[in-house]
């Protein structure tokens, strides 16, 4: 099991860059498919950014391709999203998910995750 906690949120406006952090503690020995999704009022929950941890491939949904980058810090247990070029369609609420072992073909897929953290709210201003 393990647990994740996000922060790094803020209110920016439109050009700006932000740089959320997801720190994960308990069983972070094995390898996990670690996603940042977002979810704006009345949206559904929208995968952004996917990484399979300890050197795997990276997915992006195409709307943040260019403007947003996925890492991983192995040693501290923590995942980034790098956000550029922000826009107001940008806000929501960010959230750090995670599987086990692999990335599925719909990575993107918020019911392929079972481990959740609180969220981040992320503000585009024009």
């Amino acid at each position: 099991q393990v647990q994740l906690v996000e922060s790094g949120g803020g209110s920016v406006q439109t050009g700006g860059s932000l740089r959320l952090s997801c720190a994960a503690s308990g069983n972070t020995a094995r390898r996990y498919c670690m996603v940042w999704f977002r979810q704006a009022p009345g949206k559904e929950r929208e995968g952004v950014a996917a990484i399979l941890t300890v050197g795997g491939n990276t997915y992006y949904t195409d709307s943040v391709k260019g403007r947003f980058t996925i890492s991983e810090d192995n040693t501290d247990n923590i995942l980034y999203l790098q956000m550029n070029s922000l826009k107001p369609e940008d806000t929501a609420m960010y959230y750090c998910a995670a599987r086990l072992n692999f990335c599925p073909f719909r990575w993107n897929n918020y019911a392929e995750y079972n481990y959740w953290g609180q969220g981040t709210q992320v503000t585009v201003s024009s």
